[in-house]
C-alpha cells in the first residue's frame, strides 16, 4: 500500500479538509487500542495514517498562514 500523496490533501476544501483530519485521528485511536488489546494485525497503518495525518496538517497550516498573509497589516 503506497502512502497517500499530498497534492490529494490539497485538493481538499476547507470543511472537508477538517473533517479529514478527525477521521485519522479516530483511526489512530482504534489503532493504539487494537494494539493494547492485542487486535491489531496490520502494524503498518500507524505510519500511514501518522503520515496521512502530518500531510493535512501541513496543508493546513499552510493555508492559515496564507490566509494570514494576505490580510493588511493593522496599524496603530
Amino acid at each position: 500500500m503506497a502512502f497517500p500523496k499530498i497534492s490529494e490533501a490539497r485538493s481538499l476544501s476547507d470543511q472537508e479538509l477538517a473533517d479529514e483530519i478527525v477521521a485519522v485521528k479516530k483511526q489512530l485511536f482504534q489503532l493504539r487500542l487494537q494494539k493494547a488489546t492485542r487486535q491489531l494485525e496490520k502494524p503498518h497503518q500507524f505510519r500511514h495514517a501518522r503520515h496521512r495525518l502530518a500531510q493535512l496538517l501541513t496543508v493546513e497550516g499552510e493555508r492559515l498562514r496564507s490566509a494570514a498573509s494576505q490580510q493588511p497589516a493593522k496599524e496603530e
